[in-house]
């Protein structure tokens, strides 16, 4: 039998459609808040502070895993994450996320950056569109992305919490 995910864009959110439960996550509690960790054929797919209730709870021992690095990073004792994503998107989205994956921790780059380093200097909009919807927030490092003149500019889990990211990496 297969098993069918369907990711459907509708205004600019990442919808997941479930057929046969193939998709797994479970929702922690951090210092952060609530985050939804989701797992599908082994890989993280997505790192979310909303939850989507359409998924049913099932905790992995990847999920288990990634949980536990996050709380490592919360708690300022880890840098750099293994456990194995799988970013679903556009071929430009990929270019942004796999862009973000190269900020080192503790560091920024503004959205012109990321479009330069991506080759194509003009889209920082559309940088900031994909960074808005990368699936996997902490762990693709979106909120190390701010703007031109250094001030902190949009997170999809609110600014607060891109604060206290940055506040844990030393960069504010």
């Amino acid at each position: 039998m297969m098993k069918l995910i369907y990711l459907v864009m509708s205004y600019g959110k990442m919808d997941m459609k479930i057929r046969d439960n193939m998709v797994k996550k479970y929702v922690y509690n951090t210092i952060i808040g609530p985050i939804e960790i989701v797992e599908e054929d082994g890989y993280i797919v997505r790192l979310d502070f909303r939850i989507d209730e359409k998924i049913d709870t099932e905790e992995t021992s990847l999920i288990k895993e990634t949980y536990k690095q996050i709380e490592e990073y919360l708690l300022g004792n880890r840098k750099k994450f293994i456990v194995p994503i799988k970013l679903k998107g556009t071929e430009f989205q990929k270019k942004v996320w796999n862009a973000l994956l190269e900020i080192p921790y503790g560091e920024t780059m503004s959205y012109k950056k990321i479009a330069e380093k991506i080759g194509n200097p003009k889209a920082c909009r559309a940088v900031g569109m994909a960074n808005h919807n990368n699936p996997i927030a902490i762990i693709v490092p979106c909120h190390r992305v701010i703007g031109s003149n250094r001030k902190l500019v949009g997170y999809a889990g609110g600014l607060d919490i891109k604060q206290k990211l940055l506040e844990i990496e030393g960069e504010i």
